[in-house]
């Protein structure tokens, strides 16, 4: 039941895709725009079958949307009908405090918009876009993007901020609270997140920089890269290597794990923790002082400094190694 209920969203998205990208015949272009004023937070929900989304923050208290639209392909209606009726009736609503922008699945075939829109800063947004990049900057939040193909980027959120896309990169950066994101092909790079953060991908490249909390990074063929840490890490690769870098602290707990690849950990002179290191098949290399404790072929107990945090790392196939950072 479970593979059914995400099966059902997932191809409704492709039937989109396909919908919107099977242009054929002549084309039609248009463009609309609309000002709404609004009074204090506002809620934003979009939906777009094909096209780029661009929502900046604001301080002049209105909402501007702009759209440029293109309809192509055949049909029992002309790209030109079709064209004028979104232009007549442009899918922007608004009631109370909630905008809703967006088009019907059967108003959308072959038909594909581009929107920049500019919002008070005191905004939070929900937004799907079925193929299509979406930018998402310098509003409070808090921030629901999805995406079936296209990159994802969130900047300057301050509040809780959730990213998901199938096919694309999701980048997010200086955001004041906890961030999701979640990728099944594509890279997922973030920096500067003051909450928690939790990474999930398939296949690609994770890099964390300068996490202010927690994190949780998972990929299952790629690297999890994670620079800046403090306080608990939690990273885990099926395939690929896993490097972190950082100074866990007395409370730490540290749990770096890959099936086959490399594990490489970075910590400062001054360091100090307490390290349980297993390969069984790889070598474990120090190259910082440590005080061991118990040590085999293929496993490693030791601390390091005074001791402190705790620092676990497993391979199954693959080289430890702890170095300066």
């Amino acid at each position: 039941m479970a593979n059914r209920r995400l099966a059902c969203p997932i191809l409704f998205g492709f039937l989109a895709v396909g919908l919107a990208g099977c242009a054929m015949g002549p084309a039609a272009t248009g463009s609309f725009d609309r000002t709404l004023k609004v009074t204090g937070p506002i809620r934003l929900e979009l939906t777009n079958t094909s096209g780029d989304l661009s929502i900046t923050g604001s301080a002049d208290g209105k909402v501007h949307v702009h759209a440029d639209a293109r309809a192509s392909g055949a049909g029992f209606e002309s790209p030109e009908k079709r064209m004028s009726e979104l232009v007549e009736n442009p899918p922007v609503e608004q009631h109370g405090d909630t905008i809703r922008i967006g088009v019907e699945l059967r108003r959308s075939r072959n038909v594909k918009i581009n929107y920049v829109i500019e919002v008070p800063r005191e905004t939070e947004v929900d937004s799907t876009v079925v193929s299509g990049e979406q930018t998402i900057v310098n509003v409070r939040g808090p921030v629901k993007a999805q995406a079936v193909s296209g990159s994802i980027r969130a900047d300057h959120v301050d509040k809780q901020v959730q990213l998901s896309t199938i096919s694309g990169s999701i980048h997010a950066d200086n955001i004041g609270d906890d961030l999701r994101a979640s990728s099944t092909s594509g890279t997922v790079v973030v920096s500067n997140i003051k909450g928690d953060v939790r990474i999930s991908a398939i296949s690609g490249v994770t890099q964390i920089t300068k996490p202010g909390a927690r994190v949780e990074a998972s990929t299952g063929s790629g690297a999890v890269e994670v620079q800046g840490a403090t306080s608990d890490v939690k990273a885990h690769a099926a395939s690929g290597r896993v490097n972190v870098e950082g100074n866990p602290n007395s409370t730490s707990h540290w749990d770096l794990n890959t099936v086959s690849g490399l594990v490489q950990l970075a910590v400062p002179a001054n360091a100090n923790f307490h390290l349980v290191a297993e390969a069984m098949s790889g070598e474990i290399k120090a190259d910082i002082p440590i005080v061991v404790e118990e040590q085999s072929k293929h496993s490693l107990r030791a601390r390091v400094g005074n001791g402190g945090g705790r620092v676990e790392v497993h391979t199954v196939s693959g080289q430890i190694r702890v170095r300066a950072s």
